[in-house]
C-alpha cells in the first residue's frame, strides 16, 4: 500500500468530518459569494487548521477566484487543494543525513509516541542498509531505555544506555564516542518527555544540543519534534515553545488515524514554517511514512 492509500485510510476520520461539511459548501452553493467563504472558513477551523491558517487559506482562495475569474464552487475546490499544498511546502521533507555520522535528535512531551517513532525510523534506516545507533537520553522516565532496547533489537540497531537517573548529557557524549568508534551512519538520540513549561528540562535539552555541536560540528543534524495529532491546537503551542529552545528542523505527527482533526498538519506547517517530515497512521513500522504534501491534500479532500 503506497503513501496515498495509507494516508487515505489513516485519515478517514478527518476526511469524513471534513467531507460532510465541505461537500455541503462546494455543492450547496450555486455561486461563490461571501456566505460561501464564511462557511468554508468555518469548515477549515473545525478540521483544526486553526483560526489564523483557515483565514489565510480562505483569503488566498478569494484572490485566486478573483484573478482567474472562477464562477463554479467545484473549480474553487481544486484551487483550494493547490493552496493547501502550497501551505504545506515550507521546506525539504526528506531527512538530511548525508554525513557519517549524522544525528537525529528526537524531542517532544511524554505520551506523544517518541520512542515508537525512533524505533520506526531506525527500522526504516537499517532496511536501507544504514548502521544505526540509538542513544537512550531519556533517563528520567522509568523503562524508557528498556523500551528503546526492545526497538533496537527489533530494528537491528545498536544502543547506548546507562542506569535510570543518569545524566542525559553524559549518555549522549558516550553515544557519540561509541558511534565514532563503530563507524555508525546515523545516531538517533531519545530525550526526556520534556514538559514544555519545565525550565530545567529545557535546559537539559540545550545541554545535549551543545554536546552534539561540540563533538560533531560537521555532522548533518535533524531535530525532530514529535507531536500527537489528536492534541490539535495544543500541539501547536508545544511546537512553538520547542522551536524556540531546540531549533526544530522537522515535525513528526503521530496518531493521525485516531483523530478527526488532521488539519493540524497544515496549521503546524503554516504557523511555524517547519516541514512535516513523517506522519504516523498506525502501529506498524511502515505506518510511519515520509510526508508527501500533494498526496496528503488529495487524501484529505
Amino acid at each position: 500500500m503506497g503513501f496515498f492509500d495509507k494516508i487515505k485510510a489513516g485519515m478517514s476520520k478527518t476526511r469524513e468530518a471534513l467531507s460532510n461539511t465541505l461537500d455541503s459548501v462546494f455543492s450547496g452553493f450555486s455561486q461563490i459569494d461571501d456566505d460561501f467563504y464564511d462557511e468554508l472558513e468555518e469548515c477549515l477551523i473545525l478540521a483544526d487548521l486553526g483560526v489564523d491558517t483557515a483565514a489565510k487559506a480562505t483569503q488566498r482562495l478569494r484572490q485566486v477566484v478573483k484573478e482567474k475569474h472562477l464562477k463554479d464552487p467545484a473549480e474553487a475546490k481544486e484551487a483550494l487543494k493547490k493552496i493547501l499544498v502550497w501551505m504545506l511546502e515550507v521546506g525539504d521533507v526528506d531527512l538530511k543525513i548525508s554525513t557519517k555520522p549524522s544525528v537525529i535528535l528526537v524531542i517532544g512531551v511524554n505520551g506523544v509516541g517518541k520512542t515508537t517513532t525512533i524505533g520506526k525510523i531506525a527500522t526504516q534506516l537499517t532496511k536501507e542498509g544504514k548502521n544505526v545507533l540509538l542513544v537512550a537520553g531519556d533517563t528520567f522516565r522509568a523503562a524508557a531505555a528498556d523500551q528503546l532496547q526492545i526497538w533496537a533489537e527489533r530494528s537491528g540497531a545498536g544502543i547506548v544506555r546507562q542506569h535510570e537517573g543518569a545524566d542525559p548529557a553524559s549518555v549522549v557524549y558516550d553515544g557519540i564516542q561509541a558511534a565514532k568508534a563503530r563507524g555508525v551512519d546515523v545516531i538517533i538520540i531519545d530525550t526526556a518527555g520534556r514538559l514544555h513549561n519545565k525550565t530545567n528540562l529545557m535546559n537539559e535539552l540545550n545541554k545535549i544540543s551543545r554536546i552534539v555541536e561540540r563533538e560533531l560540528p560537521e555532522a548533518d543534524k535533524e531535530v525532530l519534534l514529535v507531536l500527537d495529532g489528536t492534541t490539535g491546537q495544543n500541539g501547536l503551542i508545544q511546537a512553538r515553545q520547542f522551536q524556540q529552545i531546540a531549533g526544530v528542523t522537522g515535525v513528526v505527527l503521530t496518531k493521525l488515524d485516531g483523530t478527526a482533526k488532521g488539519g493540524i498538519v497544515i496549521a503546524v506547517c503554516d504557523a511555524l514554517q517547519i516541514p512535516v517530515k513523517f506522519v504516523g497512521v498506525g502501529e506498524k513500522a511502515d505506518d510511519l511514512m515520509p510526508f508527501e504534501p500533494k498526496d496528503f491534500v488529495e487524501a484529505l479532500l
